[in-house]
């Protein structure tokens, strides 16, 4: 028997039985399309969470000192202050893309006619690069704003929106702050929120430190800021870091340096363990579906056992009626899986295109392998009764009732 004839006779086979056929590819569909969506959805939050972390700084290293209990006047000489910033910046000097720092102080402002405090963040123009800000209206701090102590300030969208009606038309505008005038010069918003789990929170107005040190009853930068060229260089930068503040300060000073790093590589862990866990899940789908297989032509080769005895007393050979129910169970599981191949990359597509989410990844890797999967599982799982079938005696099978 020709591998197309063979082929031919299967065909025609689960044709005579297309609702078993169906409800047995079922379980392929099934599992095939749930692997595809399985790894869709994991790539899609993988990279979620990572853009959400490098968005604050993935490659950012923040230091503060650490006074612990101790009173603000006995270590105030110890805390980070403007001219650490400069330090940094000659010594690491082409290793990183910026340093900064922020004071934070609060301050009353008229809101809707009641007296509201206020954050009120002193950094440079450093500040909106290395903590991803958009500029919404106006611009933002530059250089000179900070060396001539301009008394500028940059509103949240929030607080912009509150005060003024809206982004642009808080451009321009005057704000009392310290008892001084203070004109706006921009709003802004984080690229990623944060929550105000940072120092920004919804309603904050930046301005220069250079001109907010003079409210402040010390200098002190909490946090200083440096952004690295390259997320490989983060661990050595704060190490350095880490010297350069304690070789400025008194010995036994405590600073404290850190980084984002550890928590991109545990959500990078967490990631991994989800994605092997919903595989595993997948993977169980397709073992049931292939037992499923396994048990319906176990069933079939039972059914034809008098066909089996007549093809062979004609000549047929074991390898020919191997062949056929082989190719008949590899048939049902690779339909199956086409189908649920289909369904699973149909989904996100639909999402994309009707939804307008265009942050899902369908893995080609992914089709690769539900498909050769599929295929597998067909070959593996219809070996014992196509086995089973070859095997049978002509005699024995056309004397079967």
């Amino acid at each position: 028997m020709h591998f197309g004839e063979a082929l031919r006779f299967s065909a025609y086979a689960l044709w005579s039985n297309k609702m078993r056929t169906a409800l047995t590819a079922l379980g392929l569909v099934i599992g095939n399309a749930s692997v595809i969506l399985v790894v869709t959805i994991s790539l899609t939050s993988r990279e979620f969470i990572l853009e959400q972390i490098s968005g604050v700084g993935s490659n950012l290293v923040n230091a503060y000192f650490d006074s612990g209990n101790r009173d603000a006047t006995t270590v105030a000489a110890d805390y980070v202050k403007i001219a650490d910033i400069e330090a940094v910046k000659a010594a690491l000097g082409p290793r990183i893309r910026a340093a900064t720092g922020i004071m934070t102080e609060f301050a009353s402002i008229p809101i809707n006619g009641k007296q509201t405090d206020v954050k009120v963040i002193g950094s440079d123009e450093d500040y909106g690069k290395v903590r991803n800000l958009i500029i919404l209206a106006g611009r933002g701090l530059d250089h000179s704003d900070v060396a001539m102590r301009s008394r500028v300030a940059l509103l949240t969208e929030s607080l912009a929106v509150r005060l003024y009606g809206s982004q642009s038309a808080a451009v321009g505008q005057t704000l009392k702050l310290f008892g001084l005038q203070f004109t706006v010069i921009g709003t802004f918003k984080e690229k990623t929120e944060t929550f105000g789990l940072s120092e920004l929170s919804r309603e904050s107005i930046l301005t220069p430190f250079t001109v907010l040190k003079y409210f402040a009853p010390y200098e002190r930068i909490d946090p200083l800021y440096v952004q690295t060229r390259s997320i490989e260089d983060v661990e050595a930068v704060t190490r350095q870091v880490r010297v350069i503040l304690e070789s400025r300060h008194r010995p036994g000073a405590n600073f404290y340096v850190g980084n984002l790093k550890g928590i991109l590589d545990a959500a990078k862990n967490i990631s991994m363990i989800l994605t092997l866990v919903l595989i595993l899940i997948a993977a169980i789908a397709l073992l049931i579906s292939g037992i499923g297989i396994m048990n319906i032509m176990l069933v079939t080769v039972t059914e034809r056992t008098r066909e089996i005895g007549v093809r062979m007393s004609l000549g047929a050979r074991r390898r020919d009626v191997l062949m056929q129910f082989l190719l008949e169970a590899v048939m049902i599981s690779v339909g199956g899986g086409l189908i649920g191949v289909a369904a699973g990359v149909a989904v996100p597509v639909s999402i994309q295109t009707f939804v307008g989410f265009q942050g899902l990844q369908v893995s080609t890797t992914s089709i690769v392998v539900a498909f050769l999967v599929s295929f597998a599982v067909g070959l593996i799982f219809g070996l014992l009764p196509a086995n089973r079938a070859a095997r049978l005696n002509p005699t024995e099978a056309l004397r079967y009732e």
